[in-house]
């Protein structure tokens, strides 16, 4: 077979199909996508930062494939020719081989490892990942003295130019990376074993690991063609209920026994499924209809969110809101009037749009939003970095109702919310002619994305224009989505 990589080994620990499908049918697996891809750019950029604390590192890498065959060859030269860090480099032994992203040398074939990732702080699966790199340096040679996991200072606030020793932190995970040495060794046959079989292991996904098992589940549901209403719809499903679930020779939801255990949520879709039509608890509706206060204002950010912080006072990953949607509803059957927001310069969005929605919406009345934890989040961290608004957005965090309660509080379940409260699995239930599949921009994720991309990267030559009226099209269906189903509930 061929050499197994870092990321390969990694696919096997998640899950050995996943490994056998990049190995012998990787069609058969999904594309990277473009939100997914973003995320790798962003960890590329905080790489940029993290190798700075290593003056003199030589930095080689590869951008095709005959680059990626010469890595090796052009490592060993480096070394050779006393490079005391280097950055990107590929080490390799007969059947394993990994990149790395810093390899610091500190005596006679002995080394320190460090791995940059894009994370708040190490994880378990970063040891997993570094015990595989020390045991490729291991087999070439080296002794591994430290190793450790550069990572996102979260606490970092941007004044300025940045600073990469501020924006950074390091952790040392030496004790137990070495500890998986045995472990990561049988693994590693273990993997080399799966990809040299000539059929492609069980799928299933009992066997994910790793907290890979909702992505794994995702890809399941495509390799293996399953039907809505099997038992891969259940909510809240993990490892270890799939695999009771499959031991049992159960296929559909309908056919889980009443004495299977479950929890509240998973019940309640069972109960709905079962029954075939929706379990509505209408007093419980009605009794939190009552206590909203007209005018209704139903409101929705969309917000930056980055490792490098765009702006001064901004911090890695806290979510900063650069457009909203709000709609208007003086009187039950009043006129609908929609307002809006969204930043089109390349600047900080937080002094513009606080004046807009303090002009725009009201003292009085109920704001409602769908998972109010976000936007209060986001009002709270508004009002601390423009103290001049504190007292504002306290007070419209104090006016703020959850439409989603209704669904999480599980007085309206439908089996097609699949256990769900998410707005994008209630409106096609109850709104089905309201839709983003038919929008330019279909979830929020991607509206973040193409808005940095387009606002603050300029990386959309041509394309801004339609982008930004894209994201007034997707963020004034948010708020729409929730005019409607609120109707919906009223009529009830």
């Amino acid at each position: 077979m061929s050499q197994l990589s870092k990321s390969e080994y990694m696919m096997f620990l998640r899950h050995p199909a996943w490994l056998w499908l990049k190995k012998h049918d990787k069609d058969r697996l999904p594309p990277v996508d473009d939100n997914t891809q973003a995320i790798f750019d962003a960890g590329h950029m905080l790489e940029q930062y993290a190798e700075r604390l290593f003056p003199g590192g030589v930095t080689l890498g590869f951008n095709d494939y005959n680059e990626y065959l010469s890595l090796p060859k052009r490592t060993s030269e480096a070394l050779e020719n006393g490079a005391k860090t280097i950055f990107q480099g590929r080490f390799e032994d007969s059947s394993i081989t990994f990149i790395c992203d810093i390899v610091d040398i500190v005596g006679d074939k002995e080394v320190d490892l460090y791995e940059i990732k894009s994370s708040t702080k190490a994880k378990q699966e970063h040891e997993y990942d570094l015990a595989f790199q020390m045991v490729v340096l291991e087999e070439c040679g080296y002794r591994v003295r430290d190793i450790k996991v550069i990572h996102v200072n979260n606490e970092y606030v941007r004044n300025g130019d940045i600073n990469p020793k501020e924006l950074t932190a390091i952790t040392d995970i030496t004790e137990s990376v070495k500890s998986k040495r045995v472990f990561t060794r049988e693994k590693i046959l273990a993997a080399i074993n799966v990809a040299n079989l000539t059929k492609c292991p069980d799928i299933t996904p009992a066997h994910a690991r790793l907290g890979s098992f909702a992505e794994w589940l995702e890809i399941y549901k495509t390799l293996a063609n399953t039907k809505p209403g099997s038992i891969y719809d259940l909510c809240g499903l993990n490892a270890q209920s799939t695999a009771e679930l499959e031991r049992l020779g159960i296929k559909g939801l309908i056919d889980i026994p009443d004495g299977f255990a479950l929890n509240p949520k998973q019940k309640s879709q069972l109960k709905a499924t079962k029954q075939n039509e929706p379990i509505i608890d209408k007093p419980k509706i009605k009794q939190y209809l009552s206590e909203l206060e007209y005018p209704l204002y139903l409101f929705d950010y969309e917000t930056l969110a980055s490792i490098v912080p765009y702006f001064d006072g901004m911090q890695p990953y806290k979510q900063y809101p650069f457009q909203y949607s709000l709609h208007i509803l003086d009187k039950p059957d009043g006129k609908l009037k929609h307002v809006d927001f969204l930043q089109k310069e390349n600047a900080s969005p937080l002094q513009a749009l606080s004046e807009t929605l303090k002009s725009q919406i009201g003292d009085t009345g109920s704001v409602i939003t769908w998972n109010m934890g976000f936007e209060k989040s986001c009002n709270t961290l508004i009002g601390t970095m423009l103290p001049e608004y504190a007292e504002f957005y306290e007070k419209l965090n104090e006016r703020i109702v959850d439409l989603m309660i209704p669904f999480s509080k599980g007085w309206y379940i439908d089996k097609d919310f699949l256990g769900s409260a998410s707005i994008k699995n209630v409106l096609p239930v109850l709104v089905p002619e309201l839709s983003y599949k038919v929008l330019g921009i279909k979830e929020g994720g991607a509206a973040q994305r193409l808005w940095m991309e387009a606002v603050l990267d300029g990386k959309r030559d041509g394309e801004k224009d339609q982008i930004l009226s894209d994201l007034l099209e997707y963020c004034g269906l948010d708020t729409m989505a929730m005019v409607e189903i609120y109707r919906k509930l009223l009529a009830l």
